[in-house]
């Protein structure tokens, strides 16, 4: 009677009744099991992998945000530039200086500038009229504002702007004015369309035929390889600046601004794909010596397919960080060669174009505002070689 009442009140567990005893390992695994769950259990692409490690780096995020802000700023120029970058006036005019204060001394939450104006005195060294701040005739400063006419994306017409004096008929010159009494900060503004287009254009060229070029060399191998080497390494033989001068000053001055600009990208494109090819087929020998690929050529698969669907994919990652320090390069470039006249020619704007009133040491010493447009050219190098350490980190971290 004990017996069946002892059989009755402690049940076996199920596992000693009919199978063997677990042990610590099976249910450690049961309880992984349950813990983890369905929704979660997907594989990470290779694309959020990599964007996962760009945000974990401070200048990778720090790149990619100002890069994103330069694109933004040079597609709505115009938007952004408060004064015509094209009127005139007083040449070499010093840098306006905000102002919280009103003419009797108060305090004012909407910004002012108090133009300069020539005073009624003379100064005792120079006799030249004393240039002051005209307290009388302060320029109120305001958001969305309505200013000088242009075509928003090169189509709609508009004439508002993001900031500026909220009278028209006035003028405000934060960075200052240049030799011609132009307005620095709008011409930078407008400026970055054409030094941003050349560069990626020119990058864009560049790394396509120097990827195609790197991938069919390095894969096909034998007499195609050596002559296409040699080419390359003629290529790089060369001389660039001398040879960029050279051909430049080709093209006449009275050519069409579009096809200078043309001639500009194509030179600086064929001299500037070569080292890109050479990195492209280091990357390509040694992908070729993978077993996948050796399994896709055993199993009959066009060239054309292996070089698209196994070897590109796996050079993508370089190619995509030498994109982004490629541009810093082709920036200062452009900036050089426009600062000795040899990019970009009048009425165009750019960057080295409005640094060529900085070839005397003289006009820099009495008017240093005029290196301005150097801090647009500082802050896109900054940003796309910020840009490029961030993805080399995030695409190959080891």
């Amino acid at each position: 009677m004990s017996r069946d009442i002892v059989d009755q009140s402690i049940p076996l567990p199920p596992d000693t009744a009919g199978g063997p005893m677990p042990t610590p390992a099976t249910e450690a695994d049961a309880s992984i099991e349950q813990k983890i769950d369905p929704r979660y259990a997907k594989s990470e692409s290779y694309l959020s992998l990599v964007w996962r490690r760009m945000r974990r780096s401070v200048m990778g995020m720090i790149g990619i945000t100002l890069v994103a802000l330069l694109l933004i700023v040079a597609v709505f120029a115009d938007f952004f530039a408060p004064i015509d970058p094209k009127a005139s006036n007083i040449g070499f005019g010093p840098p306006d200086t905000l102002s919280f204060s009103a003419p009797d001394g108060s305090f004012s939450l909407i910004p002012v500038v108090y133009p300069l104006s020539e005073g009624g005195e003379l100064d005792p060294i120079t006799f030249q009229p004393i240039i002051g701040p005209d307290y009388d005739n302060p320029t109120e400063l305001g958001f969305f504002v309505q200013g000088y006419s242009y075509q928003l994306l090169w189509v709609i017409p508009a004439n508002i702007h993001l900031f500026g004096p909220t009278d028209p008929t006035k003028t405000v010159h934060f960075l200052g004015t240049d030799k011609f009494g132009r307005d620095i900060l709008s011409r930078g503004l407008v400026g970055s369309r054409i030094s941003l287009t050349i560069a990626l254009v020119v990058t864009l060229i560049t790394t396509v035929v120097g990827t195609l070029v790197g991938i069919t060399s390095g894969y096909l191998g034998g007499r195609f390889d050596s002559w296409t080497q040699k080419f390359v390494e003629f290529v790089l033989a060369f001389p660039q600046l001398p040879l960029y001068l050279a051909l430049t000053s080709l093209i006449p001055i009275t050519a069409p601004s579009n096809v200078f600009i043309a001639f500009v990208i194509g030179v600086m494109a064929v001299l500037g794909w070569a080292q890109l090819s050479r990195e492209v087929r280091s990357k390509t020998l040694a992908l070729a010596r993978i077993d996948y690929v050796r399994a896709a050529i055993a199993v009959g698969s066009p060239d054309s397919r292996i070089i698209t669907r196994h070897i590109l994919p796996n050079v993508m990652s370089h190619v995509i960080v030498a994109v982004t320090l490629a541009v810093p390069s082709v920036v200062l470039l452009e900036s050089f060669l426009g600062f000795l006249g040899f990019a970009v020619k009048p009425p165009l704007i750019s960057w080295g174009l409005m640094l060529q009133d900085t070839s005397s040491f003289s006009v820099i010493g009495s008017y240093p505002w005029i290196l301005s447009p150097v801090i647009f050219v500082l802050i896109t190098v900054f940003a796309f070689n910020a840009l490029g350490d961030g993805l080399r980190d995030a695409i190959d971290p080891y």
